[in-house]
């Protein structure tokens, strides 16, 4: 982004700020999808030379009116700014890493005619089923909120089809990680190494190719966060 664009949306936000908070007008869909924008250009990353990570998951804040009106006509509004920000992102060269989301909350703070734009990058995770229910586990990852069985002796986790978990997430590899389950009289012990992966790991925000992990240990690959969670096993105290 070049010094003159960055003015130029400073200079916009510094207008619609003061056009706002003088005459209250109400904040339309248009200024909503001009903020969809400008939040996944501000938070672009750089894959390659072609290629920019950008947010999937927004939350628009709005005030208690300009919520009821904007949300007053269903989902319609929603697939339209979907569709807009889809368009953008094609036009500029932006990978999504899973499916666009964009969620309207109220926020007490905010007058008429303000908004407040908060995005985050959310992975697609797709998981082999007939694992889960082989028996009941006691090892779990937790990726973007679903729990994964991790049963010995391991798996696979990576964005291609022959991996046992896949993540949409171009900045992992088809084969990225593989996570090894061995039962131990102590219980299950847990470790996690890279399988030659482009972009590498961090494991518990160390950069490292093999470790063991502990209850509550975080594995970042790309720009996803695998948790690992040690539940008790069905039918125990």
């Amino acid at each position: 982004m070049g010094a003159l664009q960055r003015f130029e949306q400073r200079l916009e936000s510094l207008v619609s700020g003061a056009f706002a908070r003088a005459f209250r007008s109400a904040v339309q869909p248009v200024e909503v999808s001009a903020a969809l924008q400008r939040e996944i250009d501000n938070n672009a990353q750089i894959l390659s030379r072609d290629r920019r990570l950008v947010p999937n998951e927004f939350h628009v804040e709005l005030s208690e009116a300009d919520l009821e009106r904007l949300t007053s006509g269903g989902s319609a509004m929603v697939r339209d700014l979907t569709e807009q920000l889809e368009d953008h992102a094609d036009a500029q060269g932006y990978v999504f890493p899973g499916d666009v989301e964009i969620h309207f909350e109220g926020a007490g703070d905010l007058p008429t005619g303000q908004m407040r734009v908060r995005s985050r990058s959310r992975a697609s995770v797709t998981g082999d089923g007939h694992r889960a229910r082989a028996r009941a586990p006691q090892v779990f990852l937790d990726i973007n909120g679903t729990k994964h069985p991790l049963m010995a002796p391991g798996l696979v986790i990576g964005r291609g089809t022959e991996s046992d978990i896949r993540i949409n997430d171009p900045g992992v590899s088809r084969r990225h990680v593989e996570f090894e389950c061995h039962e131990t009289s102590g219980g299950p012990r847990v470790a996690v190494r890279d399988l030659g992966s482009t972009n590498g790991m961090l494991v518990d925000g160390q950069q490292i190719d093999h470790a063991t992990l502990r209850n509550g240990s975080v594995v970042k690959i790309g720009s996803t966060e695998i948790r690992l969670r040690l539940e008790p096993a069905a039918g125990r105290d």
